[in-house]
């Protein structure tokens, strides 16, 4: 029986377990230019024992940033300062993979280059509010992108995957989910354009499959993975035919022959299983636990043949060293959710590790929390 704990082969990379750090958003890129800081080279390392880490969503360009001090892929700086990631992710063993996010309407002026506003597929405010750095604001109506924008945002992506490979990490997610600009297309309020990105199915998935397609021609397929959440409300989506509309997409991409597809699952698990059967590859689901975070009851999950890897997010945030505990059957660390998003390194670098099993030693920070330079 496969267990959570045995390798996996991910298009050629060797895995050593099922057991996958999710994206996790964390707003602590305080670093010149929205790049990596040596804090996150810590935070990431710390996790290396997960088979695969998953970063927190990286804007391909200036105008797909989505929240403070989120990091880019799209500078030469950029470039430099997450070298120091992966490497400090390979010195501990790990596999990382960058996550490709444009937030699209999910925005601010604020958050972007001077005069530039948030771009969607369709001149449609989202519901809701955004944390500028600067307090909570409504959002904003955002401007629809023309038929000439469309392909040179599908170029951005390309481009920003290129510049991972040049980072060091050893593939790329492109974010289709939780309601960024991927999904915006993807979804019926968001996308109402009657030209040939909206309107049927077929034009609402065109732009995610064309990005995944540019990403897969720039980087090559072994390297690149696809998360999506069919049937997510969050960020005001609403898709009114779930299983058509990601039925379609998973057809359309399963010729380009991805490392992965991640679903954040929201909608019946029997969607879940179609889709991975139209898939054929390798799945890591994130899956619908209601209120509480994925943890040892969901292991199960890779034992019957659900999923090939489970991603776990809040757990993993909390508990740097989580495939030990979990083997362990715990205890595990609480999650701080007061340091969740930006602040200093507590609740980023201090979550006590097991000790070792030999000596009995009582657990210690993975770190000592040190003082970082907050936003302004």
């Amino acid at each position: 029986m496969t267990t959570a704990f045995d390798p996996i082969d991910l298009a050629g990379l060797r895995l050593a377990n099922r057991i996958a750090m999710a994206p996790m958003t964390r707003n602590r890129a305080f670093g010149p230019g929205t790049t990596p800081t040596p804090s996150m080279a810590t935070y990431y390392a710390q996790r290396a024992t997960a088979g695969l880490i998953i970063t927190e969503g990286i804007q391909p360009s200036a105008i797909g940033q989505g929240y403070p001090n989120t990091p880019g892929l799209h500078s030469a700086e950029q470039v430099q300062a997450w070298r120091a990631v992966t490497a400090a992710v390979h010195d501990a063993g790990g596999v990382i993979f960058a996550q490709l996010m444009h937030a699209g309407r999910i925005s601010h002026p604020s958050l972007l280059p001077a005069g530039a506003v948030p771009v969607a597929p369709s001149a449609v405010r989202p519901a809701g509010q955004v944390f500028t750095g600067a307090g909570v604001a409504d959002f904003e109506t955002p401007a629809e992108l023309t038929e000439e924008q469309i392909p040179e945002l599908v170029a951005e992506f390309a481009a920003a995957a290129r510049n991972a490979v040049a980072a060091g990490f050893d593939g790329v997610e492109v974010h289709g989910a939780n309601g960024y600009l991927i999904n915006q297309f993807l979804a019926t309020n968001a996308n109402r354009r009657t030209d040939g990105w909206g309107g049927s199915v077929a034009g609402r998935i065109r732009f995610a499959v064309e990005v995944t397609q540019a990403v897969v021609e720039a980087i090559g397929a072994n390297r690149v993975g696809l998360r999506i959440s069919p049937g997510g409300s969050f960020n005001d989506m609403v898709v009114d035919d779930v299983p058509a509309t990601y039925t379609a997409l998973v057809d359309a991409v399963r010729p380009l022959g991805l490392a992965y597809l991640h679903i954040a699952e929201n909608a019946e698990r029997s969607l879940t299983a179609q889709l991975r059967r139209g898939f054929g590859g390798t799945l890591i689901l994130n899956p619908a636990t209601g209120d509480r975070p994925t943890g040892l009851a969901d292991l199960p999950l890779v034992e019957d043949g659900t999923t090939d890897l489970l991603s776990f997010g809040a757990e993993f945030l909390a508990n740097p060293d989580l495939p030990a505990r979990l083997a362990a059957g715990g205890p595990f660390n609480p999650a701080d959710r007061d340091t969740f998003y930006g602040g200093d390194d507590r609740g980023y670098l201090d979550y006590p590790t097991l000790p070792p099993v030999a000596t009995g030693a009582p657990a210690v920070p993975a770190q000592e929390p040190t003082a970082a330079v907050l936003p302004a």
